[in-house]
């Protein structure tokens, strides 16, 4: 056998190797939003991806627990909003469960796109959608998201990213 192979078992991963392993995959950083009749609700997630280009189509990840994940399943409606790295502590207020949601808001500036969900002023892009389905899996939802509107921070002036690796924050340097 390989050195690089070890014998496999057939039992699945515990939560905490699970955890270990993907905090070593790294994630952009993003707060998602929505807004609509059921209130506005916010929330810090790096489990966001690409699905498809035709139609622009994205995947959000989210704990069903989660306080806020009512508003998004009776909204139907998100803003992916891409973080750069100045932007760390707004990353913190989203995730922090002690600050409300009208705090959270309050404290930066908003416009409103396509769907009408929150898109962050200053943020290097916004992706604004539509869920069109929801898959429940273990304890998350993940909604697929067809996308109506997009901006982007200006190419020519493009601040660092932020990305989560390793249970932490980095800067992601346009250099490296």
């Amino acid at each position: 056998m390989s050195a690089c192979l070890s014998q496999t078992t057939h039992s699945l991963p515990s939560a905490a190797d699970f955890r270990a392993g993907l905090s070593l995959l790294p994630g952009g950083v993003t707060v998602i939003t929505t807004g609509g009749e059921a209130g506005l609700a916010g929330f810090t997630a790096s489990a966001v991806c690409s699905v498809t280009d035709a139609p622009p189509t994205v995947l959000v990840c989210m704990n069903r627990s989660s306080f806020a994940h009512r508003f998004f399943t009776r909204n139907q409606v998100l803003c992916v909003n891409v973080l750069s790295a100045g932007q760390q502590a707004l990353s913190a207020m989203f995730a922090n469960r002690e600050v409300s949601m009208e705090q959270r808001f309050e404290r930066c500036g908003w416009r409103r796109l396509a769907t009408g969900a929150p898109a962050l002023e200053g943020a290097l892009a916004n992706l604004d959608g539509v869920i069109v389905a929801t898959h429940d899996i273990g304890t998350h939802s993940v909604f697929i998201v067809e996308l109506r509107g997009i901006v982007v921070a200006d190419a020519s002036n493009v601040p660092p990213g932020l990305v989560y690796f390793n249970r932490n924050y980095h800067v992601l340097d346009q250099a490296a």
